[in-house]
């Protein structure tokens, strides 16, 4: 995924920058790409944090794999050149897919409002 954060470096610029937001099933951080920070990538970039605390490596493998997916469906209505961590809650697991899937889509969408302000 082109869209993905990789170093440790920005997710801690965007801890630091920003404030915890909370959705429904998961809290997420997000801030504005400075012009100098070096980057490939024009629009938004991703990240996600599934701690040990939410199970074992196969349930956090499982609820990496759905968030990666309902992230996929939803890039397309976040525009604004951002970067963002989401931290699901255990309770992502068991959830239906659609219910992540709208919930992505609507912190995309309060991101992009919050953003073009």
């Amino acid at each position: 995924m082109q869209h993905t954060l990789r170093q440790h470096a920005d997710y801690q610029r965007v801890y630091k920058a920003s404030r915890k937001q909370f959705a429904k099933q998961m809290a997420y951080f997000f801030t504005p790409r400075a012009a100098e920070a070096p980057s490939d990538t024009t629009g938004p970039r991703i990240g996600l944090t599934v701690p040990k605390a939410l199970g074992k490596a196969v349930d956090r493998n499982r609820i990496k794999r759905r968030l990666r997916e309902a992230i996929r469906r939803a890039l397309p209505s976040l525009t604004a050149s951002v970067d963002v961590v989401l931290h699901p809650k255990r309770s992502t697991l068991t959830l239906d897919f659609a219910i992540i899937e709208q919930e992505v889509a609507e912190i995309f969408r309060a991101i992009e409002k919050r953003s073009s302000k």
